[in-house]
């Protein structure tokens, strides 16, 4: 063998291993921006189509809600088991599952069931967001790259290459959906592993900046709900509405989850039965009790609240003060049937209307700084992830001015939550482990 052979050689095999070791996360996470911005637009374009068929026909979606509530609940039991809810449990549970869970719930089967299910929920009004179902899709999507991996390389990780890629694939799905690369690594540490391995922080992050770029790519250089200016001084009672907004939120995300991990203990026995033996007619019901709060609402809670919270944030929008409750009511409402929805949208909804309600009692304060701290406080209750929360509402809002406020208050929310609930995707996840998923 000549020198140059042997040089050529070494070339090549170089090449492949820096191919196996970054090339294919890189090659995900771009497909992972450009799939969750495509699906962003579809759920865009199916919420669209659902504001103009009941702006014209006001009372339809007392039909078409319950119809399409109970469509959903059939497809994913019928044809994509473990597409349900968020995605943000399964994932969690794929991770720190060592059986091969991650065969079964990141499919797919199950990221195109994910997706459609979920386009047509929003059809049909359901309180859902896209946010959650993006980490289980983008997760999902870099799970099955290993394909390109040889047999013998993924045997020799026993493992741990699955978990790397499900883990990379989840982040970069926040990243792309919230436009918050900084989130997206927050989220991985704080959320999914509750570690952070050095030999999978530099995957993972490039991972999230390729997402990142290909988002920004196609949609712009734009910050999820604008920009709000708080001013440079703030308002001598800043740190008592902080204090006073992180226990109301904290105590009604708490009250959110324990409502959907203790289902057997509020729910009326006939509810159960029939939730349990006629779970597509249980989805009609829920469907009806979303539509009937929407249509009283005004419409008001249909969809993820994206259009109302960044309406609250910009003083375009007069909602009443329970609005959070009629949100929070039909966000159960959609969950509890099964069917694929995330609740990142819905929770910022909800908080955002936390803080608008708020205003009645610091009227002095601007509005937007109460809406900001609301929904980092609800956000940070429901997810039990407050390092997370404030980090995912900063790059939202652009709001760094309000770093110390939104900080205090998620923890605050954070630590109120946990006495009314265990963090709720975690406890989620362990039905996934056990079989339960109801």
């Amino acid at each position: 063998m000549s020198l140059v052979q042997f040089v050529d050689r070494r070339t090549l095999q170089r090449a492949h291993r820096l191919w196996l070791h970054y090339g294919v996360f890189w090659l995900g996470a771009i497909a992972v921006g450009l799939t969750a911005v495509l699906y962003a637009q579809l759920i865009d374009f199916g919420y669209g189509a659902f504001l103009r068929y009941s702006a014209q026909y006001r009372w339809l979606p007392l039909l078409v809600t319950p119809a399409i509530s109970a469509a959903c609940v059939w497809i994913t039991r019928r044809f994509f088991p473990g597409a349900e809810g968020s995605g943000i449990p399964q994932v969690i549970a794929s991770l720190h599952d060592h059986s091969g869970l991650g065969h079964r719930l990141l499919t797919i089967r199950i990221l195109v069931g994910k997706i459609f299910i979920s386009f047509l929920a929003i059809l049909g009004g359901l309180t859902i967001g896209r946010e959650g179902p993006t980490i289980h899709v983008g997760a999902a999507l870099m799970f099955n790259l290993r394909a390109f991996y040889p047999k013998r390389f993924r045997a020799m990780q026993g493992g741990v290459l699955e978990r790397r890629l499900a883990l990379a694939g989840a982040a970069a799905g926040l990243s792309a959906a919230f436009n918050a690369p900084l989130a997206g690594v927050v989220f991985a540490i704080e959320e999914l592993t509750r570690s952070f391995e050095q030999r999978t922080s530099g995957v993972l992050i490039t991972a999230i900046i390729f997402a990142g770029i290909v988002a920004l790519g196609i949609q712009g250089n734009y910050t999820y709900f604008g920009t709000i200016d708080v001013g440079p001084h703030f308002p001598d009672l800043l740190a008592l509405a902080v204090v006073l907004i992180g226990v109301v939120a904290g105590a009604a995300g708490g009250i959110f989850c324990w409502l959907l991990l203790n289902t057997q203990r509020w729910m009326p026995s006939i509810v159960l039965g029939w939730r349990a033996q006629r779970p597509v007619a249980f989805g009609a019901g829920c469907g009806l009790l979303i539509a009937v709060i929407g249509v009283l609402s005004g419409g008001h809670t249909f969809g993820s609240g994206y259009a109302e919270a960044r309406g609250m944030l910009e003083g375009n929008a007069h909602l009443t003060v329970l609005y959070p409750v009629f949100k929070m009511a039909s966000m159960v409402g959609s969950y509890l049937p099964g069917a694929p929805g995330g609740l990142f949208a819905p929770s910022l909804a909800i908080g955002a209307g936390i803080g608008n309600a708020l205003h009645l009692l610091f009227s002095q304060m601007q509005l937007p700084m109460l809406i900001a701290l609301g929904m980092v406080g609800y956000l940070a209750a429901v997810t039990q992830s407050p390092i997370t929360s404030f980090v995912i509402v900063i790059e939202m809002i652009n709001g760094h001015a309000l770093v110390i406020s939104l900080m205090a208050t998620a923890l605050i929310a954070s630590r109120v939550s946990r006495i009314f609930a265990p963090p709720l995707y975690e406890a989620l996840s362990e039905r996934y482990g056990t079989g339960k998923q109801s």
